[in-house]
């Protein structure tokens, strides 16, 4: 809801006369490039992924599954995934169905994807239907919970039998690899998947995501990234971005303190008797609220009516960021 982190505006302010070339040719894209192959744990080899920056989360998405699938594959994803329920059916507007799988509070279990994928092969009939080209995970998920180390593990090793790819939708990854509850870091990440995204929008950037990938599973990405109007002239604004989220650990620092308030707001809530929908240790809070305390809390408070509206009670969500405010925090939680 803010714009973004003083630093980033800063180094934007500072370099804005600057001249460089256009379409990510530009050295602060280089730099950005390196300072995550760096975090990713790829320092000593930095030719092993493939960095891309693009400029938003549903560009991203369509974009990457577009480059992945053939034309007659689909998606494997949970049933509440964001590109099933809230991208207004930009991946279907690829030419790509959406395969969804049961949802265990945003996840998707191994054991559902392994029968899913075996099933559809011994059908006789197998080529008249879609096939599961890919697996697509959120980490965080749509409900802020965390897949650990070992669930990953899980779905790539099926992935990897099956030869698809999985992918991890990163819009919150910051939130999730600051959460007390993550049993990775990022540079972890790149041998639990084969592609994912760093999301800026939502952890402290003006806007723009950040692909990593394994080298060479992208091949002829740049166009695919101007097709799907990802790709910006001015690309060094993205690169700026970037290096300086990279820099000094100022990603992961902005998104400790947004999980460390929804950890007080958490407590917050429960102290005063109210239910969690779900427990997350993450920077989105889930609770159920009686009607009229959610139409009271409107008044001085920004939250989200999560699906539509109960007769007596609601469920709704919380998100703090990188900018909220310990003080606001406080005072929703006295507001109760």
């Amino acid at each position: 809801m803010e714009g973004a982190h003083p630093r980033v505006m800063q180094r934007l302010l500072e370099t804005n006369l600057e001249q460089t070339p256009g379409y990510g040719n530009d050295p602060y894209c280089r730099q950005a490039k390196e300072l995550i192959k760096k975090a990713c744990g790829c320092e000593a080899d930095s030719e092993a992924l493939d960095v891309h920056f693009l400029v938003g989360g549903t560009q991203t998405n369509s974009t990457v599954i577009d480059a992945l699938l053939r034309h007659h594959e689909g998606v494997l994803a949970a049933e509440t995934a964001h590109i099933n329920v809230h991208e207004s059916g930009a991946i279907e507007s690829c030419g790509h169905k959406v395969l969804t799988l049961p949802s265990h509070e945003g996840k998707v279990e191994a054991r559902e994807v392994e029968a899913y994928i075996s099933n559809f092969y011994a059908d006789e009939t197998y080529e008249h239907m879609v096939a599961p080209g890919m697996l697509y995970i959120s980490f965080p998920t749509e409900y802020g919970t965390l897949y650990s180390r070992a669930e990953l593990e899980e779905l790539h090793r099926i992935c990897r039998q099956a030869d698809i790819p999985l992918y991890i939708d990163g819009a919150r990854l910051g939130y999730g690899l600051a959460s007390e509850a993550c049993d990775f870091t990022l540079a972890d990440l790149p041998s639990l998947c084969d592609i994912f995204y760093i999301g800026g929008t939502k952890v402290g950037a003006l806007f723009g995501e950040c692909v990593v990938a394994r080298k060479g599973l992208l091949s002829h990405f740049f166009p695919l990234i101007k097709q799907h109007g990802a790709l910006m002239a001015k690309g060094r604004l993205l690169g700026l971005q970037f290096a300086t989220l990279f820099t000094d650990d100022l990603y992961l620092q902005a998104a400790r303190h947004a999980v460390g308030l929804a950890m007080r707001l958490k407590q917050g809530f429960v102290s005063k008797g109210y239910r969690l929908f779900l427990d997350s240790p993450t920077n989105q809070q889930f609770v159920v609220l009686p009607n009229e305390v959610m139409d009271r809390l409107a008044q001085s408070s920004t939250f989200e009516v999560w699906g539509t509206r109960g007769t007596t009670h609601t469920t709704v969500r919380f998100v703090t960021s990188w900018a909220t405010r310990p003080e606001d925090v406080e005072a929703l939680i006295n507001e109760l």
